[in-house]
């Protein structure tokens, strides 16, 4: 298929570029840079935020997935995180693009119905606002009620370069961790669950997540 990829220079788009060009996909990386994370992959710039830019873009794409995270410079990213999210729902039906795939955060598991990882004690303060972040985006992508079909990929709490194994565990919702208690999975195995999902579809308008 053809995957508009963007945020593809990142630690998880730049593997996530790796996995689907490796399955045969026709990927074109898309950056602010312009520049190819993986040899042999199209790459181009755009911004994500910009509507029109999205859909000159994704014109033609069997899918587009968004691998762009919230800002960190400081600022509250909330706001523009949603931004960037409702301006690339805009573009890809604006392209007329069915299939949107997204790299969604941890923060937002359930330890238990009700209860999200980012609320409990101990969570790292640092990391609560692109928590946030993700977690506003993930409700507005379920208040969506239109024929689009998204599908948000959480990753575990430690998402970090490493070994690609083929072997994981895929659930919803629910917040998942070994049986050390350890919340884990590499970003080239998060690539594999994620292309796994843009070729199956097997969670249509939900969250999956995916740890060892």
């Amino acid at each position: 298929m053809k995957l508009v990829l963007f945020g593809a220079t990142g630690m998880v788009g730049s593997r996530i570029a790796t996995e689907a060009s490796a399955r045969g996909h026709q990927v074109l990386a898309v950056s602010r840079s312009g520049q190819s994370p993986v040899p042999g992959v199209t790459a181009t710039a755009a911004d994500a935020t910009d509507p029109a830019k999205v859909t000159e873009v994704a014109r033609g794409a069997d899918a587009v997935a968004s691998a762009c995270v919230p800002p960190r410079d400081g600022s509250d990213p909330r706001g523009p995180f949603l931004a960037l999210n409702e301006a690339l729902v805009a573009g890809v039906r604006a392209a007329g693009v069915g299939r949107l795939m997204v790299v969604g955060g941890a923060g937002g598991l359930e330890v238990a119905p009700g209860q999200a990882l980012s609320d409990q004690p101990g969570f790292p303060e640092a990391y609560l606002p692109e928590a946030h972040a993700h977690r506003d985006v993930l409700a507005y992508y379920r208040s969506l009620d239109d024929g689009l079909d998204w599908t948000y990929v959480s990753p575990a709490a430690e998402i970090a370069p490493g070994t690609r194994t083929g072997r994981f565990r895929v659930g919803g919702d629910r917040f998942m961790t070994d049986d050390k208690g350890r919340s884990f999975i590499s970003a080239e195995d998060y690539a594999v669950a994620f292309v796994d999902e843009l070729e199956r579809d097997e969670h249509p308008r939900a969250r999956m997540s995916v740890a060892y």
